[in-house]
């Protein structure tokens, strides 16, 4: 089993930053794409950026220029640098990862979510 554990959501102003950070433990072997996606109140679940194992990276049109997404495989984490925050980016994150346990059989997780509000 793998256990997702978020952080780094809360309160901030428009124009200001947060970032958030995705911990797996557990039974992993490796992690293959580990990414972000967030809820508004009334919308659908999308993606919000994506890194895998080589680095390379994929950004919604929304996020690209103000957040960065990265990870530490030592620490099985993943993080979302988010800038120059907008109250249209006011919604709960999620972190999702692809994951190759140790008995090498994959599943993809989800975290429970981190509730970011950005104010005007």
């Amino acid at each position: 089993q793998v256990q997702l554990v978020e952080s780094g959501g809360g309160l901030v102003q428009a124009g200001g930053s947060l970032r958030l950070s995705c911990a797996a433990s557990g039974s992993i072997f490796k992690i293959n794409v580990m990414g972000w996606y967030r809820q508004a109140p009334g919308k659908e679940r999308e993606l919000v950026a994506i890194i895998n194992s080589g680095g390379n990276t994929n950004y919604a049109d929304s996020a690209k220029g103000r957040f960065t997404i990265s990870r530490d495989n030592a620490k099985n984490t993943v993080y979302l640098q988010m800038n120059s925050l907008k109250p249209e980016d006011t919604a709960v994150y999620y972190c999702n990862l692809d994951v190759l346990n140790l008995v090498f059989k994959r599943a993809v997780y989800w975290g429970k979510g981190t509730l970011v509000t950005v104010s005007s």
